[in-house]
Formats: C-alpha cells, structure tokens, sequence
C-alpha cells in the first residue's frame, strides 16, 4: 500500500509540473533511474482504465427500476444503492449505504473539477446529500431517481438538477476506506 501511495503522489506531482523526456529535470532523472516513471505511467493508465470500466459497468444497468432500499440489478436500486453496487462491483470498493454516508466518507472537489466517476450530490428531499449519481462526462450523470423510473442519465444543467446540486465528491480509497473495505489500489483519479 505504500508504493501504491507512493506511486500516486509521484503521479500528482509530476502531472502537475511535467516536462518532456528529452529535458528532464531533477525529478525525472530520479523517478527514471529508480524506475518509478514506467510505474506512474502503468498506474496512470490503470486509473484511466478504471474510470472508463466504471461509467460503462453503470451504464449496463440503464433500465433497472427503482426501489427504495434496493441494492442489486435484480431487487432494483435506489440511488446511493446504485453507486455503492457500481463501485465493489468495478473497483471492489464498498462505500457506505446512504447517500449522506457517502459524502461524508469522500473528498469535496469543485463542480468545475468534474471527471468521469466522480459522485454528484443533490437536495432532493430539502436535506443536503439526500440524492446521489455518478458523473459520466459532459454535464451528465448517471442514477436512480425515484420511485417509478429506472436508472437513467441526466443533465446536471437542467433546471431541476442545477437548482438541487449540493456538491462533487470525489472517491478516494483512504477516505472511502472509513466507510467500507478496499482494495489496495491507488485513488482513482
């Protein structure tokens, strides 16, 4: 697990300040010479592989209906039952049942810093994270509605979801962690 956590703070770090390999710099001398550059960039693909896995594993479960406490594809879902079954079945990571325990156990980003599997949170039942989706990509999400619908995609722009969007969260395995089980992968982003 350290490695892995390692490994995904040199990532961040050298995202955010890359140069190119015909120039390196201190950092990637050193990452190059230990060997570590080859493994950033097998786990940076690795996440991009997840992500990806995770909104396509969400969208198979287009049509499923609605059920208040439900939790599989073949009782139904209700919306923080949805993302909990979407996240151990792709990246065997259990979040917490309700969707409040959900933002609790996940970090807050800003609604412009929105990448595909991040969760999305709404005030739907004039409580603040009373609904959750996962964000698939350009302004749309991915949940359980209400009772009656079945899992579908939504535009986060639309009046109704704009004027209800409490918040972006983004999972994490550290935060998630003290919700649930993990696996020793590193974040997902």
């Amino acid at each position: 697990m350290r490695i892995a956590t390692l490994l995904s703070t040199l990532l961040l770090a050298t995202s955010v300040h890359a140069t190119p390999l015909d120039a390196p710099d201190e950092l990637s001398r050193f990452l190059n010479d230990k060997g570590l550059l080859t493994q950033m960039n097998q786990v940076r693909q690795n996440l991009t592989d997840r992500t990806s896995e995770l909104v396509v594993t969400a969208m198979g479960f287009l049509g499923v209906p609605y059920r208040s406490g439900g939790n599989t594809a073949d009782t139904g879902f209700d919306c923080s039952g949805f993302v909990k079954a979407i996240y151990q079945q792709t990246v065997g990571l259990v979040l917490p049942r309700k969707a409040e325990q959900q933002a609790q156990a996940t970090e807050p980003i800003d609604r412009s810093e929105l990448q595909p599997g991040d969760l999305v949170f709404f005030n739907t039942l004039r409580r603040t994270f009373s609904h959750v989706g996962i964000y698939i990509g350009e302004g749309k999400f991915i949940h359980s509605p209400k009772p009656g619908a079945q899992v579908r995609v939504e535009n986060m722009g639309g009046a109704y979801w704009n004027r209800r969007f409490d918040g972006a969260r983004r999972v994490t395995l550290t935060q998630a962690g003290n919700g649930g089980t993990t696996s020793s992968e590193p974040d997902l982003r």
